[in-house]
């Protein structure tokens, strides 16, 4: 590992430090927004802001150690990667409040991040990119991290800052009724207060495409499913009464349901894995669908036994 030579930025830390939101950049245009969101972020919940770049060669390993000439070339351009991205972070929050840490490293993205994400509150990357400067990784990146990181996963898809700078759309969270959702919702409901923002729940029954079909006796099932959801919300509601809540209880599929409520929302929060609507979709399969879909940020929260259940053998 290698410390990038930004003195503005660069530092030294323990294998106890908390690394508070990390984002992991690669210089190109989507990561740069990951990195403007991530900051944003890290000040709202007062915590620093960690990027990390690499610039090891995904595609021809160890032939940057065959050629010392290469690999100088790659760790500038890493460096000028972190430059440019802390420059981008401290334009996004003003002022001297964000504290930025940078971080060049000769290792392979995702194990690199998995790795840090055991001391981040927050993971951010975005939805594609360059990868490894200059390489097409950054795509599968946000599907494993997803799936592996020991913390929430954040995924942007594109963010302006003008999207930052008016952040009053809501935030919307998927809800299954099942124990997976729960700290979905309890992020949620954080989320949504400190960016004062309402927060829609949505809830869904079919785990089928539908074709449109209208649902038997669905007003009925509507009203019953309502009950379950408010319920659902209950706890998180009172501890945070500024929240304005809003129920959604959709006959349709959680993917297009969620999609829906995504197309005018700053966030969406979903679990990792679950149960679907109450029909037995998987969740795991709507989270990596509002992955790839969904025009907003997808905020992916994992139950800590998940990451102890899930995680690969060696890491």
């Amino acid at each position: 590992m290698e410390e990038n030579a930004v003195p503005a930025t660069s530092f030294e830390h323990s294998d106890h430090d908390d690394l508070g939101i990390v984002v992991g950049t690669d210089g190109s245009e989507i990561s740069y927004q990951a990195v403007m969101w991530a900051a944003v972020e890290a000040d709202m919940q007062g915590c620093p802001l960690h990027i990390v770049t690499s610039y090891a060669n995904p595609i021809v390993a160890g032939a940057t150690e065959q050629n010392p000439h290469d690999r100088r070339d790659l760790r500038q351009r890493g460096q000028q990667v972190l430059a440019d991205a802390a420059r981008i972070a401290a334009h996004a929050v003003p002022g001297e409040s964000l504290h930025i840490r940078t971080e060049l490293i000769f290792d392979m993205i995702i194990g690199a991040l998995i790795e840090r994400s055991r001391r981040a509150r927050l993971l951010v990357v975005g939805n594609r990119g360059l990868g490894a400067i200059g390489r097409a990784v950054l795509g599968s990146v946000s599907t494993a991290l997803a799936r592996q990181a020991h913390c929430p996963v954040a995924v942007v898809h594109g963010v302006s800052e003008t999207d930052l700078a008016s952040a009053s759309k809501p935030v919307v969270v998927g809800v299954d009724g099942s124990a997976n959702s729960v700290p979905a919702i309890e992020l949620a409901f954080g989320e949504a207060s400190r960016r004062k923002a309402d927060l829609i729940a949505v809830q869904a029954w079919s785990d089928t495409g539908g074709f449109d079909l209208p649902v038997m006796g669905w007003e009925a099932i509507r009203k019953t499913q309502d009950v379950l959801l408010e319920a659902a919300l209950a706890g998180y509601a009172a501890r945070c009464p500024e929240v304005t809540v809003h129920r959604v209880v959709s006959s349709d599929t959680p993917v297009r349901a969620l999609l829906e409520e995504a197309e005018n929302a700053q966030l969406v929060v979903v679990g990792s894995h679950g149960r679907g609507g109450f029909a037995g979709m998987g969740l795991g399969s709507v989270s990596t669908a509002l992955l790839h879909l969904a025009q907003c940020p997808v905020l992916v929260v994992r139950r800590p036994s998940q990451t102890r259940a899930e995680e690969p053998a060696g890491q």
